[in-house]
């Protein structure tokens, strides 16, 4: 391989195996920053300079600058190298245990924390389909269609952190989950063909769980408490419960009963007048079937 080409090499992979740190995200950058600093001694342990190092793990200069300084997240692959490089005996690949729980956004590591402590799980969204049905694929469109736009290396990590949160499926016991969502989202043209299809296999997918209860606001409703905004309701194993809806309190989550009770009634209301479970699916299939 060419010097040309092994520096283009490097420079793309450069682009790829982390994220930025969140400054305003105060656990994200003490955990980032004692990683870094772990790897940079290590490296000057064993008397490898930045740019070997960087040539021996297959990753850029940049990166490996940034990653030491704590400026970076690094990705899993880029700590086993590192390990295998440095000799390591496991010691860095084992510090993917504390970058992980920091590699998303603090916002996004907040919800997935609280869904999955939580045993009941309601959602409605009005103008897209919910983060916990969406497709890889679709999330990806969606967050395209954000301005102003995020960068590339921004975007896969929102849709990753997307995705991550949908473990919530494999939770045992499983919470039970509720979705309603508008249909004119169903036909609005997100992604392509292709994207469309995936998604409303997935909706079929999901919505057939024995623990999810999945329902479709036909087009030709009534207008409902739900037009101002989404609602979320998580409610906990010990009786307590929080929500928060676009066109109530601010937009602020809310955990006194009062006002959850406001949100319960609403929610309560908009699955009233949304389709039945059977009907919703068989409406997403005659879709797929038109798609």
């Amino acid at each position: 391989m060419s010097v040309d080409a092994e520096a283009g090499r490097l420079r793309t992979e450069a682009d790829e195996p982390g994220w930025e740190v969140d400054p305003d995200d105060d656990w994200g950058v003490a955990v980032i920053a004692t990683v870094g600093r772990q790897l940079r001694l290590r490296r000057e342990a064993v008397g490898m300079r930045v740019p070997e190092f960087a040539k021996a793990i297959g990753y850029g200069e940049d990166l490996v600058y940034k990653i030491e300084a704590g400026k970076r997240i690094p990705r899993q692959e880029y700590l086993d190298k590192a390990d295998e490089v440095l000799g390591a005996s496991g010691l860095v690949s084992a510090s993917w245990e504390d970058v992980k729980k920091v590699r998303y956004p603090k916002k996004v590591r907040d919800l997935a924390k609280m869904e999955a402590k939580a045993v009941e799980i309601g959602v409605y969204v009005c103008s897209s389909v919910p983060g916990l049905l969406q497709t890889p694929e679709h999330a990806r469109a969606l967050l395209e269609s954000w301005l102003p736009a995020y960068s590339p290396e921004d975007l896969e990590r929102r849709v990753a952190a997307r995705m991550a949160r949908q473990s919530i499926y494999e939770r045992s016991p499983a919470p039970a989950l509720a979705f309603v969502l508008e249909e004119a989202t169903l036909h609005r043209n997100v992604g392509g063909t292709m994207v469309r299809r995936q998604q409303f296999e997935r909706l079929l997918e999901v919505g057939r769980f024995s623990n999810v209860t999945l329902q479709v606001m036909p087009l030709d409703s009534a207008p409902h408490p739900g037009m101002s905004g989404r609602i979320e309701l998580l409610k906990f194993e010990d009786g307590t419960a929080v929500g928060r809806s676009d066109g109530a309190f601010n937009g602020r989550p809310v955990s006194d009963l009062r006002e959850l009770r406001i949100l319960e009634l609403r929610y309560g209301t908009i699955r009233a007048q949304a389709l039945p479970p059977g009907e919703s699916l068989a409406l997403i299939e005659r879709l797929l079937g038109e798609t």
